[in-house]
This record gives structure tokens, C-alpha cells and sequence, in this order.
């Protein structure tokens, strides 16, 4: 009989990227299967807990969803930090997502935590217009040290193996046990939606 390990360390994880290229769809159909047609944009974050199986290994994720919008984006350094690992999300039908996607990594790697591990994402493959291709944003994940998934939440391709591959790479070095007081040192998060049951909403896939 195999029995798996579970821990109280909590792995943060942020997904960043611009509005509207699925990042609460994305973790919507990860941590609860389900998939919204019409989402409201999140406004501040909102994170869920979820845990993933890794061998023997149940690694505890608390994983945020960050809003989008430009309004918002001055905000983002006090959402990654503490985290141990990145998703980067872009629409693999809009080119200009792609670009913004490349501007978030740079700032991960000059703001972020040190030794955040990255994953660029090219979600909504199940739609036919592609404009970002596979191998160009491949190439780029790798020219710059990062996993490289595409995904699409509304039919869960990469969804889960995209989770997984992230869990498996998250440095150890930082493997602390984290409490929730630890991402809010002495400021206050503003506008954060805390539901760890459901992602917050907005329109994407």
C-alpha cells in the first residue's frame, strides 16, 4: 500500500497576465473542474487553496489570481510577493497578450522573489485563430529558463499536467512553512476577494 505525505507548508503561486486571457478560468478549471462561458473581471485578487499530488507527495498550493486590468497593475508587486512559482498568462489569439506576457517575466526576474520558478502559458488553444505560435513562444520560454505549457480552460487541456509540472520545480531552498500573515507583512492587500472555494469572475477561457 502506498501512502501519500502530506505537509503544512503552503507553496504561493501567482498568475499574472493581462485581462481577459483566462487566468480565473484557468484556475477555475484546476482547482474545481468547472468552466463560466461569461466572467466578471476580478478586481484586486482572490486566491484559492488546492492541493496536488506529486509521487507520494501532496503539495499544498496557495495559489492567487490577480486582476488584469492596467488600473491594477501597480498593485501586482505586493500579490507575488512570497511566491514560489509564476504563471504568466497569455491568449494564445492575441499577439499583444504575448508581448505584455514578456514584460511580466521581466519584472518577475527583477522585482519578484528570488528563485521564483516561471511558467509561461498560452491559453485558449481550443480556439482556431492562433497568432501566437507554439514554437515562438517555446523558444522564448526556453532562451529564458521557463516552463512552457499551452491550455485551454474550457475544455481543461494542459490544465492539470501545467500545475503538476510547476509543483515539481518549485525551489526547495524556499520551503518554509508559510502563514497567511507572511504576504501581508504590515500593508494592508487591497480589494482582495478571499473565497477558497470559488475564483473570482471574468470574462475568458
Amino acid at each position: 500500500m502506498t501512502f501519500l505525505n502530506s505537509t503544512d507548508v503552503q507553496h504561493k503561486i501567482v498568475l499574472l497576465g493581462d485581462s481577459s486571457v483566462g487566468k480565473s478560468s484557468v484556475l477555475l478549471r484546476f482547482s474545481k473542474n468547472e468552466f463560466l462561458e461569461e466572467q466578471e473581471p476580478t478586481v484586486g485578487a482572490a486566491f484559492v487553496n488546492h492541493s496536488v499530488n506529486i509521487g507520494t507527495e501532496i503539495k499544498q498550493l496557495q495559489i492567487w489570481d490577480t486582476a488584469g486590468q492596467e488600473r491594477f497593475q501597480s498593485l501586482a508587486p505586493m500579490y507575488y510577493r512570497g511566491a514560489k512559482g509564476a504563471i504568466v498568462c497569455y491568449d494564445v489569439t492575441r499577439f499583444d497578450t504575448f508581448d505584455r506576457a514578456k514584460d511580466w517575466v521581466i519584472e518577475l526576474k527583477e522585482q519578484g522573489p528570488q528563485n521564483v520558478k516561471i511558467v509561461l502559458c498560452g491559453n485558449k488553444v481550443d480556439l482556431n485563430q492562433q497568432n501566437v505560435k507554439t514554437m515562438e513562444a517555446k523558444q522564448y520560454a526556453e532562451d529564458n529558463g521557463l516552463l512552457f505549457y499551452e491550455s485551454s480552460a474550457k475544455t481543461g487541456k494542459g490544465i492539470v499536467e501545467m500545475f503538476v509540472g510547476l509543483s515539481k520545480n518549485l525551489p526547495e531552498d524556499l520551503g518554509q512553512t508559510v502563514f497567511k500573515d507572511d504576504f501581508y507583512d504590515d500593508e494592508q492587500l487591497p480589494t482582495i476577494i478571499l473565497d477558497d472555494q470559488k475564483p473570482s469572475k471574468k470574462k475568458c477561457c
